[in-house]
């Protein structure tokens, strides 16, 4: 069967899109085997930029200012650095 609408434009206009500096957090910690040592963490993957709501930051930058040097999972881990950096807008790399 044909799609009526075939010819018509996307329900959603995909406009210019602004570059924005660093990773998700969750694409790093899905990297990461569970449980880890913060020690680990920053070894493996430490001098990766991170998106924060205040701009680009290196993990081991944020994880200086977590207390805690055991993640036991996934979900402790990512609780840690967003209870760190805040949650918020990400400025595009224009903005920072």
């Amino acid at each position: 069967m044909a799609d009526d609408n075939e010819d018509e434009s996307p329900a959603v206009e995909l406009g210019e899109r602004d570059p924005v500096e660093g990773i998700p957090v969750a694409r790093i910690s899905s990297r990461l085997h569970w449980p880890v040592k913060k020690s680990e963490v920053v070894r493996k993957e430490g001098d990766e930029t991170i998106r924060t709501p205040d701009g680009p930051r290196t993990l081991t930058d944020v994880l200086e200012d977590v207390d805690e040097t055991y993640f036991q999972t996934e979900h402790e881990f990512t609780a840690n650095i967003r209870d760190t950096i805040g949650t918020g807008p990400i400025p595009t790399a224009d903005d920072s």
